[in-house]
């Protein structure tokens, strides 16, 4: 029992229900937080659900192949060092992983991130584990931008 506890606690969320391979659809990945439980400090990242490897064409075709294969993003606890270090002395059982957006494109994956991460004053908040923003963008990557996180902002004001 106390096992099943400590895995229930570890496993993505959205909305606070367990998210899982069955909800993906057509999602191609996700802006999440994870929250150290002990300290309160957390940490905002992005993960995409799918990774498309191409390989040589067959032979007597010219058009390489590709294949898709679903990420390691069950088991990913992010890039940050110190998050990471945290992880391995309090153990996952002391984190909480949630997802706070899901992203149709890559574009909107990398654009909702940063805008979090913005918004959120990440670099700024001594008790957030992001040490950097990253992000390199173009309107084309982001045309047709997920509304649902821009429309739950502008429903606070």
């Amino acid at each position: 029992m106390h096992q099943n506890t400590i895995t229930m606690k570890t496993e993505w969320t959205l909305d606070g229900r367990q998210f899982t391979s069955d909800d993906i659809g057509d999602f191609y990945g996700f802006v999440y937080r994870i929250t150290n439980l002990v300290n309160g400090h957390d940490y905002i990242g992005r993960k995409y659900f799918n990774t498309v490897r191409k390989l040589k064409p067959l032979m007597g075709f010219k058009r390489k192949r590709k294949v898709t294969k679903e990420t390691d993003w069950k088991e990913y606890w992010g890039s940050s060092k110190r998050l990471l270090e945290d992880i391995e002395k309090l153990g996952k059982e002391n984190f909480k992983r949630e997802i706070i957006c899901l992203c149709e494109t890559r574009g909107d994956t990398n654009y909702m991130e940063a805008k979090i991460q913005f918004d959120e004053e990440v670099l700024l908040n001594p008790e957030n584990y992001n040490g950097i923003i990253a992000i390199k963008l173009g309107y084309g990557s982001v045309k047709n931008l997920s509304e649902k996180y821009v429309q739950s902002k502008q429903n606070m004001l």
